[in-house]
């Protein structure tokens, strides 16, 4: 069992190298045995913190399954971006996230997007969070709605009570022409065009619209996956730093552009119309998540 002693010896050991957690983390491996907040819902620990840890910046584990160190947060409002749903207090990101935004709203605005609309990011350490996504846990995924930017600087009280605009017609086959416009395709592909963007999640209806308007530049389609929802925003999802070694990536996307029989599987109707899931929801435990998460949850 891992004594309290031991634990303040790492974290002081932490702060006066400077080397963050990965440090620490190759003395403590394993969680302590019997501790109780191995078997609590891990969403309730890291939505309880409003701070992120003081130590740089470090991803552990994957989108789905893992934590961040040193968030930075997005100001809420910049040159060609405002954040939305400010109370959720997820516009935290690992730096590299938060230096792609500043670019992304830069060159949206200068295909004729008038600017971001950010939703969620990662909580200020990363982790589960307590409503809404399975993934988004360590600070390198960010919601950006496919709305536009208003005019002027939002209110606190319009952040939290405009709603995104569901793109995708009630069948789920196509998108709404009422509300689709070139400018969308435009915004979508300078997020895709990006080196360090692995993929970037749509509803289905909008990647059959990008495959019919795409014109001869294609070379960007296969990074843009249908998705289950997803009508009202994209997905922007970055890979791994090079330097994070404990980040764990995923497969590379097929090269192949992804508008022939993969994206006709997505208008199947037990696609379009699924069954309710059954039996209760998978929840992840302290636990579930890499060794060093436990260290991310009681840093400074």
């Amino acid at each position: 069992m891992i004594r309290p002693v031991a634990v303040l010896l790492s974290l002081l050991a932490l702060a006066a190298a400077g080397t963050g957690l990965a440090a620490v983390t190759r003395h403590h491996s394993r969680p302590a045995v019997g501790d109780p907040e191995e078997l609590k819902p891990a969403k309730e620990l890291f939505g309880a913190k409003l701070e992120p840890t003081r130590a740089p910046a470090h991803v552990y584990g994957g989108y789905a399954d893992g934590c961040l160190a040193g968030a930075v947060a997005l100001p809420i409002t910049g040159p060609n971006w405002q954040v939305m749903r400010l109370s959720r207090n997820r516009n935290w990101g690992h730096p590299v996230l938060i230096q792609f935004l500043e670019r992304y709203a830069e060159s949206a605005k200068a295909v004729g997007w008038p600017g971001l609309l950010v939703g969620d990011m990662a909580q200020p350490r990363g982790g589960p969070m307590l409503n809404g996504h399975a993934s988004h846990q360590i600070g390198l995924d960010v919601d950006v709605w496919l709305t536009p930017m208003p005019d002027h600087e939002l209110t606190r009280e319009e952040r939290e009570t405009i709603s995104a605009t569901n793109m995708v017609e009630e069948d789920g086959k196509q998108v709404d022409p009422a509300v689709w416009t070139p400018a969308h395709l435009a915004m979508i592909r300078a997020a895709a065009i990006n080196a360090e963007v692995d993929r970037v999640f749509v509803n289905a209806a909008i990647k059959k619209q990008l495959c019919q308007e795409a014109g001869q530049d294609r070379t960007w389609l296969h990074k843009v996956r249908p998705w289950y929802k997803h009508s009202d925003h994209e997905h922007i999802r970055l890979r791994c730093p090079p330097e994070n070694s404990e980040c764990k990536g995923q497969p590379p996307v097929p090269a192949e552009e992804g508008c022939g029989k993969e994206l006709d599987w997505w208008f199947t109707e037990p696609v379009l119309h699924p069954k309710p899931p059954t039996g209760p929801a998978h929840e992840l435990t302290l636990s579930s998540l890499p060794a060093a998460c436990r260290l991310v949850l009681k840093t400074p």
